[in-house]
C-alpha cells in the first residue's frame, strides 16, 4: 500500500486531525525522555477508542507497516522510540484516557491504557481506595506503558509490581483482533493466563488498551522518616528490624547514596538535606496502615531509637506533617531528574537478592573505579525488594562524553557482576533498545527460543514494536 493510501485510511479511522505528519508535530514522539534515542516515522496516529486502535492495527498489518505503541514516553530504555528507517507508524494511546469503572466492593478499577498513573491514583482515592503503584513520573507516565514494562516503583515491598496488581486486560492483537479479558477476578483457572503474556512484553506481542487493576483500603495513618546510615549493610539490618516490628505496615524502604542526594540538592531549587550529619548513605522509610496517626508515629520513633542504640542508624528525622513527608519523598523521587539536568549518565536498573546488595555495591564500585578512573556511582533504589538504580557518570559533567564512549565495557562489567550475584539486568525499566543485545548474553538459549516462539506465534511478520526486546 502506498504511503498516501495508508495515511488516508488512518485518517478515515481516527479523523484527519489525529494523524500527525508534520515534523514539529511528530517530534515529541520521536525521541525518548533522556534524549538518548531519536527515530523517524511515517506518522503519529492518535486513536480515541480500543475499536479505533484495532482498526489502525488492521490497516498497518494489511499494509505490512510496523507499529510502535507509545504511552507517556517516559521510558528509560528506548522501548517506545521508533527506529531510524522511518517506516513505522507511532501509535499514541494518549486519547484512551477514560476511567471506565470503579468497583469499591470488589476493590477494582477499570481504566484505559492512556490514563496517567496519577489519574488512576486520584480516581481510586475519590472512591476511598488506594492504587499503590507509585513512580516519580506518575504525573505523565501512562498505565499502558506501566504494564508493558511491568513497572515496580516504591511500594513493591508491600503491594507488588504491575503484574501483581493486574487482574484483567483488553488487548489489540497483531492481527487487529480485540481480546476482551477485562475480568476482575482473583481466581480464574480456565487455561493459560493470557494477560501475563502482554505484561512486560513492551508492546511486542500486542497493544494493551485497558486494564482491571486491584485497589486497596486507603491508609488512615502514615509515618515517614529519613535515616542516616553508615553502610548499605546497615540498610539490611534496619529493613529486618522494621519488618520484624511492623510486618506489612512497612510500605517503602528506599536506599539513597550521598552522591545521589547531593545531585538533587544541587539541581532542584528548594531541596535541603534532612539531616545535618554528613552520611554516605541514607534510607527513606514509610509505614502506612489503618490505625491512629500519633500511635504509628510513636511506634516508628521508638523502633528507630532502638536502631540508633544498636548502631544500625546514625541519625533520623521523622516527618511531622504531610508536607514534610512530601518534601522527604521529593528528595528521593527527583534523583532521576537531577541526573538528567547534570548531563548524560549510564543507567542500570538491576535486581539482586536483598542479602547480596552490600557486597555487590562494594565489589562493583571497586571494580569500576579500577577500570574507569574518575567514575562516580550514583546509587539509589528500592532496597526492600532488591531493585537498585545503579548509575555511572563523571564528577565533572564535561567528562561524561568520554565515559559514554565506554558504555559497552561499563555495561559488561556491571551486568557480569549482577549475574555473578544471582541478579537480573532489568528490574522494572524493561529491555527496549538499550538492553536488547545484553538479553541475548544473559538469558539461556531455551528461554530465548521460547520467547521467539511466542513472538512468532502472535506476530509472525514482526510488525509489533520491532527492534525492541528481541
Amino acid at each position: 500500500m502506498e504511503d498516501s493510501l495508508l495515511l488516508a485510511r488512518l485518517a478515515a479511522i481516527v479523523g484527519p486531525a489525529q494523524v500527525l505528519t508534520g515534523a514539529g508535530d511528530m517530534a515529541p514522539a520521536l525521541s525518548d525522555w533522556r534524549g538518548r534515542y531519536r527515530g523517524a516515522a511515517r506518522c503519529v496516529v492518535r486513536p480515541g477508542t480500543a475499536a479505533e486502535v484495532a482498526a489502525v492495527v488492521r490497516a498497518c498489518s494489511e499494509a505490512g507497516v510496523p507499529i510502535v505503541p507509545q504511552g507517556g514516553n517516559t521510558g528509560l530504555c528506548g522501548g517506545a522510540t521508533p527506529g531510524a528507517s522511518g517506516d513505522a507508524v507511532v501509535l499514541s494511546l494518549a486519547r484512551l484516557n477514560r476511567i471506565r469503572a470503579v468497583d469499591p466492593a470488589n476493590n477494582t478499577i477499570t481504566v484505559e491504557a492512556g490514563c496517567t498513573l496519577a489519574a488512576v491514583q486520584e480516581a481510586a482515592a475519590a472512591a476511598g481506595r488506594l492504587f499503590p503503584l507509585s513512580l516519580a513520573s506518575e504525573g505523565s507516565c501512562q498505565v499502558g506503558g506501566n504494564l508493558s514494562t511491568n513497572a515496580g516503583g516504591v511500594q513493591v515491598l508491600r503491594y507488588g509490581n504491575a503484574r501483581v496488581l493486574t487482574l484483567g486486560l483488553e488487548v489489540v492483537l497483531p492481527s487487529g483482533e480485540l481480546w476482551d479479558g477485562l475480568r476482575g477476578l482473583r481466581k480464574d483457572n480456565t487455561g493459560y493466563d493470557l494477560k501475563q503474556l502482554f505484561i512486560g512484553a513492551e508492546g511486542t506481542l500486542g497493544i494493551i488498551t485497558a486494564a482491571v487493576l486491584k485497589l486497596f483500603p486507603q491508609p488512615r495513618a502514615t509515618a515517614t522518616a529519613w535515616l542516616a546510615i553508615a553502610t548499605p549493610a546497615a540498610s539490611l539490618a534496619v529493613l529486618a528490624r522494621l519488618q520484624g516490628a511492623f510486618g506489612e505496615l512497612l510500605s517503602a524502604c528506599e536506599l539513597v547514596s550521598r552522591v545521589a542526594l547531593d545531585l538533587v540538592i544541587r539541581h532542584l531549587p528548594g531541596s535541603v538535606a534532612p539531616l545535618a550529619i554528613d552520611s554516605e548513605w541514607q534510607l527513606l522509610v514509610e509505614l502506612s496502615g489503618g490505625g491512629e496517626q500519633q500511635r504509628l508515629e510513636e511506634a516508628l520513633a521508638g523502633c528507630l531509637a532502638e536502631a540508633i542504640a544498636a548502631g544500625e542508624v546514625v541519625d533520623a528525622v521523622l516527618a511531622q506533617s504531610g508536607d514534610q513527608a512530601r518534601k522527604l519523598w521529593a528528595l528521593r523521587e527527583n534523583i532521576s531528574e537531577a541526573q538528567k539536568i547534570e548531563g548524560f549518565s549510564i543507567k542500570h536498573d538491576i535486581s539482586l537478592p536483598i542479602s547480596r546488595i552490600p557486597d555487590f555495591i562494594a565489589r562493583t564500585d571497586a571494580a569500576l573505579a579500577d577500570a574507569f578512573p574518575g567514575i562516580r556511582c550514583v546509587t539509589f533504589g528500592h532496597v526492600g525488594d532488591g531493585n537498585l538504580h545503579y548509575n555511572q557518570s563523571m564528577a565533572d559533567p564535561a567528562d561524561n562524553a568520554r565515559l559514554l564512549a565506554t558504555q559497552v565495557a561499563v555495561d559488561r562489567l556491571v551486568h557480569d557482576m549482577v549475574v555473578d550475584f544471582g541478579g537480573s539486568i532489568s528490574a522494572e525499566h524493561g529491555i527496549g533498545q538499550l538492553k536488547r543485545d545484553e538479553l541475548v548474553r544473559y538469558r539461556s538459549p531455551v528461554e530465548l527460543a521460547t520467547m521467539r516462539a511466542l513472538k512468532q506465534a502472535l506476530d509472525p511478520r514482526g510488525l509489533m514494536n520491532p527492534g525492541k526486546l528481541l
